[in-house]
């Protein structure tokens, strides 16, 4: 296949272009920009010298439309949903990992991201490419709205609780933690590393935009969840997000039982690894990789249980998610061009 990546001066772009520079399936790829057109990808990435030796393009729809077979949105929200309807309506299969197709409801987008959503018959045929979760909806898909980093890490922590487990829906508190490469690249003081390091931050209170998209994903498997507590910390790391959920069964449970509920649920599933029962991840150990770690218990003497979920977000929380995406898609084994072990220390 030849695929083309939007928005390639991004964090996410550079993940995709390490992932698909040696993915067997990806006969060759484009990189595009609306900012930098005609300066080398490694001008902007050094990293990738003699490695993608490619001009960044600019974004002409009917040009990559004719030679691409997938193109990689890798744009912030509200780019996306201006330019995806013309590659669909081409035939072009698409994967976003933006916002802007993950609500089937254009309000909850409006109202979150402070715009207008994308078109209605566009926003239908998007399939939320959540793969643990969707995979039969993926593998027909012609365009995949890829999860945000925060709601990977908080659903596929949540999941199998919902699905096996009577929680009092009113009691799901998500307390997360991001690196700084979440917000971007672009230059911004709040993360400054005068203003990051040695600093341990809170924002977006009670106002995060991936609450809405946490909270539809969940719904869809128990819909009698109430509004959920969640809430963002910026840690002064690079890359990573640690989801930290607490919630109260109805009845009385053990560790040993929900580590099995959970082993069970995942043992098929290539990229999530849940610890043995007394054991709990860190994000250096899925640092630069696809996996999401999961470790879980069970309070005797409150009756809570604590669930601990990390990811690293441009991998699971972005890039890495949206090539096992497209592996299922095509029709191969997920986990290619992604089997490589975490990065450490």
């Amino acid at each position: 296949m030849k695929a083309a990546i939007i928005g390639a001066t991004g964090y996410g772009g550079a993940e995709l272009i390490r992932i698909l520079h040696q993915h067997p399936y990806i006969e060759d790829y484009t990189v595009h920009s609306s900012s930098q057109v005609g300066i080398e990808i490694s001008d902007s990435y050094p990293q990738l010298n003699q490695i993608s030796p490619q001009p960044l393009q600019e974004i002409d729809i009917l040009k990559i439309s004719e030679k691409a077979d997938i193109v990689f949105m890798a744009t912030p929200s509200g780019i996306s949903k201006e330019l995806t309807p013309d590659f669909v309506d081409k035939g072009v299969k698409v994967i976003d990992l933006s916002g802007d197709f993950r609500f089937k409801d254009p309000g909850v987008y409006e109202s979150w991201y402070k715009q207008k959503a994308a078109p209605n018959n566009v926003l239908q045929k998007a399939v939320y490419g959540l793969t643990e979760l969707n995979r039969d909806q993926v593998r027909e898909a012609t365009l995949i709205a890829n999860p945000g980093c925060y709601p990977t890490a908080t659903i596929l922590g949540l999941y199998p609780l919902l699905k096996n487990v009577d929680i009092d829906p009113n009691t799901i508190i998500i307390d997360a933690k991001s690196g700084a490469s979440g917000a971007g690249r672009k230059a911004s003081l709040g993360i400054n590393f005068c203003e990051v390091n040695e600093n341990f931050r809170i924002y977006k209170v009670n106002e995060h935009q991936h609450i809405p998209e946490i909270e539809q994903a969940l719904q869809s498997v128990n819909q009698q969840l109430e509004p959920i507590k969640f809430n963002t910390h910026l840690v002064p790391m690079t890359r990573g997000i640690m989801a930290t959920i607490y919630c109260k069964p109805i009845n009385k449970m053990s560790t040993k039982l929900l580590t099995e509920i959970y082993q069970q649920q995942y043992e098929k599933e290539t990229f999530v690894r849940v610890r043995r029962q007394g054991h709990f991840p860190a994000t250096k150990e899925v640092y630069g990789s696809n996996f999401c770690d999961i470790g879980i218990t069970y309070d005797e003497r409150t009756g809570w249980i604590t669930i601990v979920s990390v990811i690293d977000n441009l991998m699971k929380g972005a890039a890495g998610q949206a090539v096992q995406n497209l592996n299922v898609m095509l029709g191969i084994d997920e986990g290619t061009g992604l089997y490589a072990p975490p990065l450490f220390p």
